[in-house]
């Protein structure tokens, strides 16, 4: 019998302030929803468990502030994520119009070794509001700005009707699990981040 792995992927998940980036999480993670959520101040994170195929995969999903006083959350926070999850509200506008800069702000923060290769998925939230008639951007334009950037996965969720939240996450997952799979060569021999703990999984 062979020992499955154990992969932590790191996912950060980025958009304007209540655009629904705390909820969807939530939603996956605890599958819990309320309207009561405070804003994010600096970053949280939440973890889960899945199985892909034959590894088990931790995802550790960081949840940052959209508002920007936060932004300066610093390099480190960023360096080593494995996806980044784009997230707007269907409803609003701006929180579309914004996703450029999220889009390049990761990118100049991580500095990934190939930026165009980098997996980032989009997420447009809120689609059950108001029955879908008060939206204000259509799935093509989303669409659209995903072609734009090399084809970046999309998917239309509903934190409180918990729609799509699972099969949008279990994408970024495997999204981010194709990409360690071509990294694992860097993994070797690294130092562990914090060696008086003992870690629950092997490098092998």
């Amino acid at each position: 019998m062979s020992l499955r792995r154990r992969t932590l992927l790191k996912v950060i998940v980025l958009g304007d302030s209540g655009v629904g980036k705390t909820s969807l999480m939530n939603r996956y993670v605890h599958k819990k929803f309320s309207h009561q959520y405070k804003a994010t101040i600096g970053a949280d994170f939440v973890t889960k468990e899945l199985q892909i195929d034959d590894r088990l995969v931790t995802l550790q999903i960081w949840d940052t502030a959209g508002q920007e006083r936060f932004r300066s959350l610093g390099v480190a926070f960023y360096r080593g994520a494995d996806c980044c999850v784009l997230v707007y509200d269907v409803n609003v506008l701006r929180s579309f119009d914004t996703l450029d800069n999220w889009h390049e702000y990761f990118l100049k923060q991580a500095n990934p070794a190939d930026p165009k290769a980098f997996p980032f998925i989009l997420l447009g939230n809120k689609i059950d509001i108001d029955g879908g008639n008060s939206r204000v951007v259509s799935e093509k334009k989303a669409r659209e700005w995903c072609a734009s950037k090399g084809g970046i996965p999309y998917f239309e969720t509903s934190a409180k009707e918990d729609y799509n939240v699972d099969a949008a996450f279990f994408s970024i997952a495997k999204t981010a699990l194709a990409k360690e799979h071509e990294q694992d060569i860097y993994f070797q021999g690294m130092p562990e981040a914090v060696p008086d703990e003992p870690q629950g999984g092997c490098a092998c």
